[in-house]
């Protein structure tokens, strides 16, 4: 299922401008009011576990799941000698770590990379899975009246840092029918000391999702919608929301 194989080594920098503070404090008040007193995550596609740095500042203990080697060598190299942050390498529609936790997240649209109903079935099975009774699940993912309203486009992403330039350019392809986008992903890289430049190209399939599925989803897995929102708000979605925020309880 991973699909970050190069693309990891510039990830970071192409979304250094992501707010993970912004939405970590979000998580943690979702949290509060749905499942106060927790203290334990598992955070199911960790990435380069940004969001868990600041989970961490605000008190929680973070275990990390990620299929990509290099996402999670980011990850942990980021949470040396720190023991409220561990990584382990597994899928999350497979991977069981004999615990259980009090909160289970999957976030950055890590749920839309899951574009069968068995795999996604399986992910939410692994979710419940590690949740301790009366646990809260939180994940986001593309929603369907938002996609369909407003299309994806190409889009060109320019950034620097001390030592490279990135250029990414996303060109996506819609298919209603299956209710999935190609994102391909073009990426040229130009080390500013030697003038050295390279281009990679990967394709990212993603699954946009309505609620009455993802309800059903949930059910088989013997998980309990709590809410739907726009992500980082309250209010419920409407055709113009592209990102879901969802909340369930075992």
């Amino acid at each position: 299922m991973s699909v970050f194989n190069e693309y990891a080594r510039y990830y970071d920098l192409l979304y250094r401008d992501k707010n993970y503070r912004g939405e970590a404090d979000y998580i943690h008040k979702l949290i509060r009011e749905h499942r106060p007193g927790a203290r334990t995550i598992l955070n199911l596609g960790c990435g380069s576990g940004r969001h868990d740095q600041y989970l961490e500042e605000l008190g929680y203990a973070i275990t990390g799941v990620d299929l990509s080697e290099e996402m999670l060598s980011a990850a942990q190299n980021a949470s040396i000698n720190n023991n409220k942050r561990e990584y382990i390498h597994g899928d999350i529609r497979s991977v069981r770590l004999d615990k259980t936790y009090d909160v289970v997240l999957s976030l950055f649209h890590v749920v839309s990379y899951l574009v069968t109903n068995n795999d996604l079935k399986s992910a939410f099975l692994t979710a419940k899975a590690h949740l301790k009774p009366e646990g809260l699940f939180i994940f986001d993912c593309w929603y369907g009246p938002g996609v369909l309203t407003d299309p994806p486009t190409l889009r060109v992403k320019e950034l620097e840092d001390e030592t490279i330039s990135v250029t990414r350019i996303a060109t996506p392809i819609l298919y209603p029918n299956d209710n999935t986008v190609d994102v391909d992903y073009r990426i040229s890289i130009r080390n500013k000391h030697d003038g050295e430049a390279k281009t990679l190209q990967e394709t990212h399939r993603m699954r946009y999702l309505f609620i009455p599925e993802i309800v059903e989803y949930l059910s088989y897995a013997g998980l309990s919608p709590l809410f739907f929102s726009r992500w980082m708000e309250t209010a419920p979605p409407n055709d113009t929301t592209w990102n879901l925020c969802v909340g369930a309880k075992r």
